[in-house]
């Protein structure tokens, strides 16, 4: 099944890969989910800090 979500390529180095995966694996989330869960908290910590993005 395809997913309804854009792809978005990553470049990081390989110790902080590695560091990612072992704290996904330990949230039991793929990395793919936790990257998505830091961003989704960076995203309401500047909504808080900024206000409310608008996105029209």
């Amino acid at each position: 099944m395809a997913s309804k979500y854009p792809m978005f390529g990553l470049r990081i180095p390989t110790e902080l890969r590695d560091k990612l995966k072992y704290i996904a694996d330990y949230n039991g989330r793929s990395m793919n989910k936790e990257i998505e869960q830091l961003i989704i908290r960076h995203v309401d910590e500047f909504e808080k800090a900024h206000g409310k993005i608008n996105q029209d």
